[in-house]
């Protein structure tokens, strides 16, 4: 789902519930506005604002955490990207053709991740599958190299176990790339926001100033769900996790 679109139907959703407060407000008798009946309702916005402020909160640490673990993730996989072609270059130029294939996967990796369109329904799983051949290419060609001095034993061993470390880190991308956000979830919380700025309505008088305070009220819930559902999914949406880490490791393995 387009989280903008689906940003800018919460905020029409809201608006539009502050709105049917205003006329519900105009159209009940004033007993049932007034008194008792105020305190009440008034009562029953406190409490809608309390859950959705402890939900929409932990919404956003959730979101955000997403967002903070794949940096780490990228940061990691350039590290031991980088340690991985600095164990072949010390076992010698028999794992040049390895290193080669490295900063070809490696490049082929930035581009599926950072440059992929939005629109791709199937981009979840093409990264999946990249991962997984992510995992099984190296062991193959490490599996061919026959080290013949303790050197060479001990880099194709130092190779061997950052390369499980690089298959890990390349799975946890390819895990992320599928929104964690519950759905459900959020649509609990709009709908609670929703009979919030109803109740808002209830408890104001009709005017310019209430309907403009109801706008900028539904536009700053949209903005916190858009938020959550951008750092939720780190790699399509505007808060995306930089792949600089990455581009860095591919610069300095070209130099060489």
């Amino acid at each position: 789902m387009n989280p903008e679109k689906f940003a800018a139907a919460v905020a029409v959703a809201i608006f539009a519930a502050g709105l049917v407060g205003l006329v519900l407000q105009r159209m009940l008798p004033e007993k049932h506005t007034t008194g008792p009946s105020r305190d009440m309702i008034g009562a029953v916005v406190g409490l809608l604002t309390l859950l959705c402020a402890l939900v929409s909160g932990l919404l956003i640490w959730t979101a955000y955490g997403v967002y903070a673990g794949q940096n780490i993730a990228i940061q990691t996989l350039a590290s031991k990207v980088l340690q991985f072609d600095l164990a072949l270059q010390d076992y010698g130029p028999e794992a040049n053709p390895e290193r080669a294939a490295l900063r070809d996967r490696l490049g082929k990796t930035i581009d599926q991740v950072w440059n992929a369109k939005e629109s791709d329904a199937n981009f979840a799983a093409n990264n999946f599958a990249a991962a997984i051949k992510v995992l099984r290419d190296p062991q193959k060609a490490l599996g061919q190299l026959q080290p013949s001095t303790d050197q060479q034993k001990q880099a194709l061993a130092t190779a061997i176990s950052t390369m499980d470390a690089i298959a890990q880190a390349r799975l946890q991308m390819s895990f992320a790339l599928s929104a964690p956000v519950s759905y459900p979830l959020l649509l609990t919380v709009v709908g609670w926001v929703v009979c919030l700025f109803c109740g808002f309505g209830l408890m104001s008088k009709a005017s310019s100033m209430p309907v403009i305070t109801l706008a900028v009220g539904a536009v700053a819930i949209a903005s916190a769900v858009l938020l959550i559902l951008d750092l939720s999914n780190p790699y399509l949406g505007v808060f995306r996790a930089s792949s600089a880490p990455l581009e860095q490791v591919l610069a300095v393995m070209g130099k060489e």
